[in-house]
């Protein structure tokens, strides 16, 4: 399943915070002590979904596997957000729409982003040129 059709439950994400934030593969021991309450096999059982999932590599150390995030939060958020535009865009006038929203958004944000926005329009158009 590709990373962008794919849904988190509210554990999920919290374990794949945890990752990143920890910075280096982990086991279901080194992450315990975040997920107080959590009981030990549903925090192994909760790694294992997010590896079937696509979203975590595993790799067995020991008795034990450890598991890091296959992205960088960044490219993670980046591919879902792109999986969640795409139907979108067909619809020409939707499209309209949502880019109008989206400059709007970015522009009232921070005025670098929607100079990074424009930037990056003018790369992709370059690089359709033939």
């Amino acid at each position: 399943m590709p990373v962008s059709d794919t849904r988190l439950g509210p554990l999920e994400a919290r374990v794949l915070d945890a990752l990143w934030a920890r910075g280096c593969p982990s086991s279901v021991r080194d992450l315990q002590p975040a997920f107080t309450g959590i009981a030990y096999t549903t925090l192994m059982t909760t790694l294992d979904r997010l590896h079937r999932k696509g979203v975590l590599a595993r790799e067995k150390q020991g008795r034990a596997f450890v598991y890091a995030p296959h992205d960088s939060r960044g490219r993670f958020q980046a591919a879902r957000a792109g999986g969640s535009l795409v139907p979108l865009l067909a619809d020409r006038e939707g499209a309209g729409a949502l880019l109008s929203f989206l400059v709007d958004a970015v522009g009232d944000h921070d005025q670098a982003l929607l100079d990074e926005l424009e930037r990056l329009i003018h790369e992709k158009r370059k690089e359709e040129q033939p």
